[in-house]
């Protein structure tokens, strides 16, 4: 079941998105203008400071030197694609152990290990709240914040734990900030180092086969610096 539920979801990703990730925005100005449609004279309807996420999807051909940007589900249009930098591009922190349950990343001093397992629904049920949608009821609310990884149905499994080392730095991911993304898949995770800046990037793709969505943690310097988190179509 899980591999199929995989399956299905890359298929999804692989013909809905040819390519769909997340970046970070680099403009000596220390900004960008994000516009309405992929045109230089089109409407500026929004700014990105430098430094911050954002999920991008490439348009079509005809507009090869931009891309659909997506910022806290608040921006959303064109940018010109040499104003980002890709999560992607940066040196790639390779996994020596990736399971249902575990997965463990890699290179030199860095070391990343994510444990996750099944979700027991009924000791945590007091924490869910749900509304009505087409007459039926759905989870969508765990201890006040949203739900990721179901389309309104009881989680399967969470993350237990994650925790990076760098050097003799030991970072424990807070629980609050990944208690609500359910549904892990570890085999789609992957970890990116930028070290320049001394910035991991650990970069997610989750979901129960319908509730798929993104996420990025970023630990600068040793700390834990938030999560962005969003549906990837």
């Amino acid at each position: 079941m899980k591999t199929n539920r995989l399956f299905l979801l890359t298929t999804i990703l692989s013909v809905q998105l040819c390519f769909a990730q997340f970046a970070k925005i680099v403009d000596k100005d220390g900004y960008v203008n994000v516009r309405e449609n992929a045109d230089i004279k089109s409407k500026i309807v929004g700014k990105i400071n430098s430094g911050e996420i954002v999920y991008v999807y490439e348009p079509d051909s005809s507009h090869k030197n931009w891309l659909n940007a997506y910022y806290n589900d608040q921006i959303s249009g064109s940018i010109y694609s040499s104003k980002v930098k890709l999560i992607e591009s940066y040196e790639s922190i390779p996994s020596v152990l990736q399971e249902v349950n575990k997965a463990i990343f890699k290179s030199g001093n860095i070391k990343v290990s994510i444990v996750s397992d099944k979700f027991n629904y009924k000791a945590h049920k007091k924490f869910f709240s749900s509304s009505q949608y087409s007459g039926q009821k759905i989870e969508d609310k765990y201890k006040g914040n949203p739900i990721w990884g179901t389309d309104g149905t009881i989680p399967q499994t969470y993350y237990q734990s994650i925790t990076v080392q760098i050097g003799d730095k030991k970072i424990q991911i807070p629980n609050k900030e990944i208690e609500n993304l359910f549904n892990p898949n570890n085999e789609l995770t992957n970890c990116y180092y930028d070290r320049k800046s001394d910035t991991l990037y650990i970069s997610m793709l989750n979901s129960d086969g319908a509730g798929g969505y993104v996420a990025l943690l970023k630990i600068v310097n040793g700390e834990y610096k938030g999560k962005t988190v969003t549906m990837p179509f």
